[in-house]
């Protein structure tokens, strides 16, 4: 039954396998995706693929309803599944960026996936980094780029960020956009991605983010262009966020390693709410005056005052909390980090829900949290 009534309808249902951002590697970046007016057997969305069919398995011991819809279209109760049942619903894969604790259960478990061959989405240079782990040498080589190698299970199927959204699986599209991701030891730039994942038949969709650099200390800005896309959506049609916040307060910028602390994530939740804003001041503008007329205001002069509620019914989950393994901590470090995300969002006045989104729940993506029977 639900926890709390959604504020808007339930467009997707979105089981979290794995959330962590490591070193724990039974809970690493991986979570199952499906309209909601569907079943887990019509076709399932893997969006990113650290953790798999073992950590499933586990979970499913402790809560073997997870997957449970208390009655189908006919009344019936439906069937409970085991992760062997669910991975092979598995239609495709959606990978922001090939780091291991996003991809490592898609190379381990290539070879026992039961089911249709799977296309793996993701840009062309995620892909390409994926085809090093499947080179016959770290791993065997159990993907190809070719439609008609009908032997292999897992087929390269690369997004062009060109702005158009591409149909992925039944009633599911997704438009990938690039992310900076800090940079490696040569000095290059590491790349991840943002996603938005669109309900077909009724144009709701929810954001996902990769690993992600602040916009505030990398060279060329990326997070903005997706803000951007996004303004205009909010809260209509796009009410869920699911964004990384790797490290606690305090941690120095030089030691971010790509990664978002809370200051640096309310600064871009802060970035966010500034384009819809400025959306939504254009969006007066172009009424043709049918409202009363307000001093224009210069680019970028928006304060706190403009910016207050403005991501109201918004829902932020946070990801990819690094884990704390010394036992320094009386509690998970993920608590932390979402208290003190929390904390900086409530005080900027920005309207918008801030949530963890924990191993094993289930989720709607209006924010709407279940706890299955």
């Amino acid at each position: 039954m639900p926890l709390s009534p959604p504020s808007s309808p339930v467009s997707f249902d979105l089981v979290v396998v794995g959330a962590g951002g490591g070193p724990d590697e039974t809970n690493l970046s991986a979570y199952l995706v499906k309209p909601h007016d569907a079943e887990w057997e019509d076709g399932i969305l893997a969006l990113e693929a650290g953790s798999g069919q073992g950590t499933l398995a586990q979970l499913l011991r402790k809560n073997p309803h997870l997957f449970l819809n208390p009655v189908n279209s006919e009344g019936s109760i439906t069937k409970m599944y085991s992760a062997s049942d669910i991975y092979s619903f598995v239609r495709c894969f959606l990978v922001t960026h090939a780091h291991l604790d996003h991809i490592n259960s898609l190379v381990v478990s290539a070879g026992s996936l039961r089911g249709c061959r799977k296309r793996v989405y993701g840009l062309k240079q995620t892909l390409q980094d994926l085809e090093l782990a499947f080179s016959d040498r770290l791993w065997p080589n159990l993907a190809s780029w070719k439609e008609k190698d009908d032997e292999i299970k897992l087929l390269y199927s690369a997004l062009i960020p060109d702005g158009k959204y591409k149909v992925v699986c039944p009633k599911i599209a997704v438009q990938g956009m690039p992310l900076n991701h800090g940079r490696n030891t040569l000095g290059g730039q590491h790349t991840s991605t943002a996603f938005f994942i669109r309900h077909e038949p009724s144009l709701r969709e929810f954001l996902f983010f990769g690993d992600v650099e602040p916009d505030s200390i990398t060279n060329e800005p990326q997070t903005i262009n997706v803000w951007r896309i996004a303004a205009p959506k909010i809260p209509d049609t796009l009410s869920s966020i699911f964004i990384e916040c790797s490290w606690p307060s305090g941690r120095k910028d030089d030691l971010l390693f790509g990664h978002l602390t809370p200051e640096h994530l309310g600064n871009e939740l802060s970035a966010l709410a500034t384009e819809v804003v400025k959306y939504r001041h254009s969006s007066q503008h172009s009424e043709g005056r049918r409202r009363p007329a307000r001093k224009k205001q210069k680019r970028n002069s928006l304060t706190s005052a403009d910016l207050k509620d403005a991501l109201a019914g918004v829902r932020i989950f946070i990801i990819h909390c690094k884990d704390e393994m010394n036992g320094d901590l009386d509690r998970p470090i993920r608590d932390l980090i979402v208290e003190q995300v929390r904390r900086i969002v409530e005080e900027r006045g920005l309207g918008a829900q801030v949530l963890l989104a924990k191993q094993g729940t289930r989720i709607g993506t209006s924010g709407y949290l279940f706890r299955t029977i």
